[in-house]
């Protein structure tokens, strides 16, 4: 098997060396990776400035751009042969509920999905982030289960692992996205000249927590995987908005 590795924290993350080293026990590896600290950036293409790839190390390669573009740049033509998956992380930190929406880990992973290939997200949960290579073993497990049963075409995992060793991980469970509380208050303060300056706030803590979520999974000390679908039609609402549609 090949794997494309990519993450949003930049080549020289912690995360991103252990993954690919645990990931080279299992298959042939080459990362692709932002060359510095891209986090929330989302899914967003870089297209008014070319992109420049430098080769840091064998197999090794970073960009001046975003996640997104490091897949997509991979998958379309960079690289002389294609990958069978794209795993994307070691995240540092959480990627649970709402967070998907602007994390760069998990959109270097859909872009991977967007261009054919089955993909993970790898996310380390916690503060004090210590225990990357118990992340990188369920990843390695998770890309082993994937050779022998491939995913359906339109699915993303969002895996999501608690700080702490792998003797103390209580498992591995199958969840659904919570949902956060909205962000705090942003964070104001003024530059060196008294202009003012704004930081955005930290993340709300989990609002949609509750038994079958990714929070709560993290919390009972389980790994989380979430099945995502780059679909994002509602189709159940299809109906009622045909009607409002329609109406006077």
């Amino acid at each position: 098997m090949k794997i494309l590795v990519s993450n949003d924290d930049g080549y020289l993350a912690t995360g991103i060396n252990e993954l690919a080293l645990a990931l080279e026990k299992v298959a042939d590896v080459v990362v692709v990776a932002p060359d510095r600290n891209r986090s929330a950036a989302s899914n967003s293409l870089t297209l008014k400035h070319p992109l420049r790839v430098s080769e840091v190390a064998p197999r090794r390669y970073k960009v001046d751009g975003t996640p997104s573009d490091c897949v997509h740049l991979a998958l379309t033509g960079f690289l002389d042969f294609e990958p069978d998956l794209v795993v994307s992380g070691i995240n540092h930190g959480a990627n649970l509920g709402d967070d998907t929406i602007y994390s760069g880990t998990v959109a270097a992973a859909m872009e991977g999905r967007f261009l054919g290939l089955p993909s993970i997200a790898v996310s380390l949960v916690g503060q004090k982030l210590e225990h990357f290579a118990t992340a990188a073993a369920i990843a390695s497990e998770l890309v082993q289960k994937i050779a022998r049963a491939p995913l359906a075409s339109d699915v993303v995992l969002n895996l999501n692992v608690p700080n702490v060793a792998l003797a103390d991980l209580q498992g591995v469970r199958a969840t659904r996205l919570g949902f956060r509380h909205k962000s705090e208050q942003i964070l104001k303060d003024h530059d060196p000249y008294g202009r003012p300056i704004y930081w955005v706030g930290p993340a709300g803590e989990g609002q949609d927590a509750g038994e079958g979520t990714d929070f709560y999974a993290i919390e009972q000390g389980f790994a989380s995987v979430t099945p995502l679908k780059v679909d994002l039609t509602r189709h159940s609402a299809l109906g009622d908005l045909s009607d409002w549609l329609g109406s006077p």
